[in-house]
C-alpha cells in the first residue's frame, strides 16, 4: 500500500486500458471514469465515476465526481468528498433578530455500497442555535429505527462566553457524533429564543454541517463574527468521509468473485456480516485484490528491498508472503533491531569482518569453556530476576499512576467529607479479573454503549453475572462523571435502583460493576418489543413498573442523607430483570444536593425530549425535573410513542406537548395505544392522565413531589380495574384541564426541543 490523502490507496492499478488519473487523484479499480456511457472500466455502474473539467476563479481543473458528489480521495475502504456537496446549513439575521437568509443541509447517497463514516461529526457554530440532524441506515429502513440527535450552542449572551479556539463545547460552537452506517441524513438548524440583537449584533450568522473532525478547527471568536471567511473555509478544508463495500447487506462466501487471484481474500466490514464485504491483500502481498495476479493484482512484497519498513540488520531472505532474518555467521541474537547480534561465545568482533573464531590457546580452552558454562544460567538467572522485578515495578507504578488519574484521591476525599463509606470497605477488583470475566473486553460482550460509555456482561470467579461499565473517554469531565457515580451510588440501598458491587480505577479507564439486570430496559420493551421479540408489557404490569420507579426517584429525593437529583431519568435508564421489575440505572449525570438548599445550578444537561423546560431556561436544577422527566416516561407507558417521533409533523413530535395537546383539544383518546385502552380502567385512565398533565406543568413548582405520585400510583394500583373500560363515549378527557395552564402549554409556547450542549442518544 501507498499513502495517500486522508486514507490508504491501492498499491495496485486501474483497469487495464483504462484511465487511472483525474488529476491528481487516483482512481482504483474496482472504481472506474466512465468513458462517456461506457461504465466497463469500473465493477459495476455503482463504481462509475465522472471526470470533467470545472472553471473557477483559478483556471480550469479537472474534477472527479460520483453522481453529484464531488471526490477528494479514494482509499482501499473510503471516500473522501467535499462540503459543498452535502452542503451547509446556514442561518443569517438583521441585527434586530429577522431571519434575511438560510439554507439546509441534506445528503442522499445515491447507491446502497456507499454510507456515511462514524469518522465525520456534525458541527454547529454560532451563539443562540441549535441544530438536529435525522438519518436513516440500512439496517434501520422504517422511520421509528430512524437516528436522530441534537446539539446546542450558547455565547451567554456577549463575546465573553465564547469559547477559545480549538474548543467546541458549546460556547460557540458544539460537535456530535453520528453512528456508523447512515445512507443518508438531513440537517435542520434553528435559533433559541434569546435570539436578541445583543447577540445577532456580533454573530449574523449560524452554520451546521457534517465532516470529518479533523479537518475543521474553530477560530473562536472569529469565526462568529465573520461569515464569509468561515463559508469559505468550510467549503475549502472540511471533508466528507464515505465508506464504501463491494456488496451491501452481503457476507464473505464461497459465491464472492471479486476477490481476484490466490493472494486475495474477503472480509466482513462488521462482525455480524451483514454490512457488506471488500476484498484484501493477504498478509505479505500488496496490490489491487480486484485485479488479476498478471493485471496488478495482489504480489508478494520483497520485504527485504524494503529495511525501512521491514528492518533487518542481519542477512535477509524474501519468501512468499514473508521474510526471514537472521544473525550473520559466528553471531547469535534478533538480527531485526540494531546492534541486535552478539557474537557468539567462541568468537570475537573484529571492527572490519564482524565476529571471528577467537584465538585462544589450545590448553586454555576447556577451563574457559568449563568456566563459561558455569557462569551463563547463574548470568541468565540474574538477569531474568532484574528484568522481572523491573517489569513488576513498572507495573505497579503504572497501576497508581492510572489509580490516581482516574481520581482514586478524589473519590476518597468524596466519600469521606460526604460521609459515605470508606474507598476500603468496597469491594476493588483487579483488571486481570475483569478481563477474565469478559473475555478481555469483547465485542460480543457489550450489552449498552451511551454517551458516558460502554456496557460488557460479565462473569466472575465465583460465577455472578454483573454489569462492567467502561468509559469511552478519558478526559477530565468524563472521569469526574464516573467519580460522581460512585459517590452518589455509595449512598444508595434500594431495591429499585441497580446495586454497585465495586470499582476497578488501575487501568486506563476507570471501571464500574455493577449487579447484572437481565431483561434490558424499559425503553426496548415498549417501542422494539415487535423487532426484538419481547412480550408486550400489559396495563398491570406497566402500572407496577411506574410505581416501583416512582418508588426509587423519591427515596432519592427525600430519603438519602443529600437529596439526589437523577438529571436524565428516561426509559433507556430504567432497567427490568427478569421478573419485570424496575431497577433506576445511568447516575453519572446526577447531582446531590447540598443541606439546607432546594437547588443546584449546573451546565444543562439531559436527553432529548425528556429535559424540562423550566431547567433548560434557567439552569437551576431542582428535584421537580426529575418529575417532568417522569412524566414523559408515564405518557410513554400509556401512549407507545416515542418521546420524539421524527417522522411526524414539528409540531406533533414532542411527546409531552402532543399529550397536552390532546388532552385540551379531548382527544387523548386519539394517541393511547390501543392494548392500554382496552386492558385499563376509565377511573385509572382519567386519574393517570391527571397526573401526567401535573407532572408536565412547565411550572417546576406546580408540579407534584416524587413522594406524592409514589402514593397516587400506588392507590391506582389497589383500585383495581373497574368492568367498564373507556370508550369514546364516556371519557372526558378536560378532567383533568384545570390542573394545568393550558395558555402556558400551548404547543407554540414551549422550547424548541431543548437539550444538552452535546446530546448523542439516538431515537
Amino acid at each position: 500500500m501507498a499513502a495517500g490523502n486522508g486514507g490508504t490507496v491501492f498499491a495496485g492499478t486501474a483497469k487495464q486500458g483504462c484511465q487511472r488519473q483525474c488529476g491528481d487523484i487516483t482512481v482504483p479499480f474496482p472504481f472506474g471514469i466512465a468513458k462517456g456511457d461506457d461504465t466497463s472500466c469500473s465493477l459495476s455502474k455503482s463504481f462509475s465515476l465522472t471526470c470533467s473539467t470545472t472553471s473557477s476563479d483559478d483556471g480550469t481543473a479537472p474534477e472527479l465526481s460520483l453522481g453529484s458528489n464531488v471526490i477528494h480521495n479514494i482509499s482501499d475502504s473510503e471516500l473522501r468528498i467535499r462540503t459543498w456537496s452535502i452542503g451547509v446549513a446556514y442561518r443569517c439575521y438583521h441585527t434586530n433578530g429577522s431571519l434575511y437568509r438560510s439554507w439546509s443541509a441534506w445528503s442522499m447517497l445515491e447507491d446502497d455500497r456507499f454510507t456515511l463514516s462514524e469518522k465525520n461529526k456534525l458541527t454547529v457554530i454560532g451563539c443562540d442555535d441549535y441544530a438536529l440532524i435525522t438519518g436513516r441506515s440500512l439496517k434501520a429502513p422504517t422511520l421509528e429505527d430512524d437516528f436522530s440527535s441534537g446539539c446546542i450552542t450558547s455565547c451567554i449572551n456577549n463575546q465573553s462566553g465564547i469559547a477559545k479556539d480549538g474548543k467546541c463545547s458549546g460556547k460557540g460552537c458544539c460537535q456530535i457524533s453520528i453512528p456508523k452506517g447512515l445512507r443518508d441524513c438531513e440537517v435542520e438548524l434553528d435559533t433559541l429564543r434569546n435570539n436578541t440583537q445583543e447577540v445577532r449584533s456580533f454573530n449574523p450568522c449560524s452554520f451546521a454541517f457534517l465532516g470529518e473532525q479533523d479537518t475543521f478547527e474553530f477560530h473562536g471568536e472569529s469565526d462568529i463574527k465573520d461569515f464569509y471567511e468561515l463559508y469559505s473555509r468550510i467549503n475549502d478544508n472540511v471533508l466528507v468521509v464515505v465508506d464504501w463495500v463491494v456488496e451491501p447487506n452481503k457476507s464473505c462466501s464461497s459465491e464472492v468473485t471479486e476477490c481476484k487471484g490466490m493472494y486475495s481474500e474477503c472480509y466482513n466490514v462488521d462482525k455480524e456480516g451483514d454490512g457488506g464485504y471488500r476484498c484484501r491483500c493477504k498478509q505479505g502481498y500488496q496490490g489491487n485484490p480486484y485485479l488479476e495476479h498478471d493485471l496488478g493484482g495482489c504480489q508478494d512484497i520483497d520485504e527485504c528491498a524494503d529495511p525501512g519498513t521491514y528492518p533487518c540488520y542481519g542477512v535477509c531472505n524474501n519468501t512468499l508472503g514473508s521474510y526471514s532474518c537472521t544473525c550473520p555467521p559466528g553471531s547469535v541474537g534478533n538480527a531485526t533491531k540494531e546492534n541486535g547480534c552478539v557474537c557468539s561465545p567462541e568468537y570475537i568482533r573484529n571492527a572490519t569482518s564482524g565476529c571471528e573464531p577467537a584465538a585462544v590457546p589450545r590448553s586454555n580452552k576447556p577451563v574457559y569453556i568449563l568456566g563459561f558454562g558455569l557462569a551463563l544460567p547463574l548470568m541468565v538467572i540474574g538477569l531474568l530476576g532484574l528484568y522481572f522485578t523491573a517489569l513488576e515495578w513498572k507495573l505497579a507504578k503504572l497501576r497508581e499512576k492510572y489509580y490516581e488519574r482516574n481520581g482514586g484521591a478524589l473519590l476518597k476525599e468524596k466519600l469521606t467529607t460526604r460521609g459515605g463509606v470508606d474507598v476500603s470497605s468496597m469491594y476493588i477488583f483487579r483488571v486481570q479479573e475483569l478481563k477474565k470475566a469478559t473475555d478481555n473486553f469483547a465485542d460480543s460482550k457489550v450489552i449498552g454503549k451511551g454517551g458516558n460509555g460502554t456496557v460488557y456482561q460479565g462473569t466472575l470467579t465465583d460465577e455472578r453475572v454483573v454489569a462492567i461499565k467502561k468509559s469511552q473517554r478519558v478526559d477530565e469531565g468524563q472521569r469526574e462523571e464516573f467519580i460522581n457515580e460512585m459517590v452518589i451510588l455509595t449512598q444508595i440501598n434500594h431495591t429499585h435502583v441497580v446495586q454497585l458491587i465495586g470499582f476497578c480505577l488501575e487501568t486506563e479507564v476507570p471501571l464500574l460493576v455493577y449487579e447484572f439486570v437481565s431483561n434490558g430496559t424499559l425503553h426496548r420493551h415498549i417501542h422494539n418489543n415487535v423487532r426484538t421479540g419481547t412480550k408486550r408489557l400489559s396495563w398491570d404490569t406497566r402500572l407496577r413498573i411506574a410505581h416501583e420507579s416512582a418508588g426509587a426517584l423519591a427515596y432519592l429525593h427525600t430519603d438519602t442523607r443529600m437529596s439526589i437529583i437523577h438529571r436524565d431519568v428516561k426509559s433507556t435508564n430504567i432497567l427490568l430483570d427478569e421478573n419485570c421489575t424496575a431497577k433506576i440505572a445511568d447516575f453519572g449525570a446526577s447531582r446531590l444536593v447540598p443541606l439546607g438548599h432546594d437547588e443546584v445550578t449546573t451546565l444543562v444537561q439531559g436527553t432529548l425530549g425528556y429535559l424540562d423546560p423550566e431547567y433548560f431556561h434557567t439552569g437551576h436544577l431542582t428535584d421537580r425535573s426529575d418529575v417532568y422527566s417522569f412524566g414523559v416516561v408515564l405518557a410513554e407507558l400509556l401512549t407507545g410513542q416515542q418521546p420524539l417521533s421524527i417522522e411526524k409533523c414539528p409540531e406533533e413530535r414532542n411527546l409531552a406537548t402532543n399529550f397536552l395537546k390532546a388532552v385540551k383539544e379531548n382527544k387523548l383518546l386519539d394517541i393511547l395505544e390501543d392494548g392500554v385502552v382496552k386492558e385499563a380502567g376509565y377511573e385509572q385512565l382519567k386519574a393517570i392522565s391527571i397526573l401526567v398533565c401535573r407532572c408536565l406543568n412547565q411550572v417546576g413548582g406546580n408540579r407534584p413531589g416524587m413522594k406524592e405520585v409514589t402514593m397516587e400510583l400506588d392507590a391506582l394500583r389497589k383500585s383495581g380495574k373497574p368492568t367498564n373500560l373507556v370508550s369514546e363515549d364516556n371519557y372526558d378527557e378536560t378532567s383533568c384541564s384545570h390542573m394545568i395552564d393550558m395558555e402556558q402549554t400551548d404547543p407554540d409556547t414551549l422550547p424548541p426541543m431543548p437539550t444538552s450542549d452535546t446530546i448523542g442518544d439516538s431515537f
